[in-house]
């Protein structure tokens, strides 16, 4: 049985090792200045939906928003990986009811496994009728035609100004 017992515990420290990566690359997630030891709501809240931990029926983003509050510091905006752990804690016997408090913490990380923050559903930019058409640089005229290559990509200044040729020759 002692076997067990620490094979459990190794188990529950290597989950929690794949936890802590998971969590850092959420917390730096859109947060340039984020050092990737604590994570702010927002970031809080894309893991428990990327993960599938909140699931809209036992856990809603409302149950994410209370137990996040619950576990940071009274005036705190950001919370620690150890806060991060209380609160999956809690998450787990939400999501996992009828299930032990480590077992429940157990399929939490099991979630979790090398989780990346997603970036589909973002906003992408539109190329919708007249856009595309505005923007296409093979369709330019006149001067205009004069500032692009033939792959599209702007010259910069070369494309703007006559440049001289100061070499001495004419």
């Amino acid at each position: 049985m002692e076997t067990n017992c620490e094979f459990s515990k190794y188990f529950q420290l290597t989950m929690a090792s794949e936890a802590e990566r998971t969590f850092q690359r959420f917390a730096v997630f859109g947060e340039s200045s984020s050092s990737g030891t604590e994570m702010n709501n927002k970031n809080f809240s894309k893991l428990c939906k990327d993960c599938g931990i909140m699931d809209g029926k036992t856990v809603t983003s409302t149950d994410v928003d209370i137990v996040f509050s619950k576990v940071k510091a009274k005036n705190a905006r950001t919370i620690t990986f150890q806060q991060f752990q209380e609160a999956m804690k809690e998450l787990g016997q939400k999501r996992f009811k009828g299930k032990s408090p480590d077992e429940a913490l157990e399929n939490i990380y099991k979630l979790m496994e090398g989780k990346d923050p997603a970036t589909t559903g973002v906003t992408k930019a539109t190329t919708v009728g007249g856009v595309s058409r505005l923007t296409d640089t093979s369709k330019y005229t006149g001067t205009h035609k004069e500032r692009f290559d033939e792959s599209g990509k702007g010259k910069g200044i070369a494309g703007r100004e006559d440049v001289t040729d100061n070499s001495g020759y004419s």
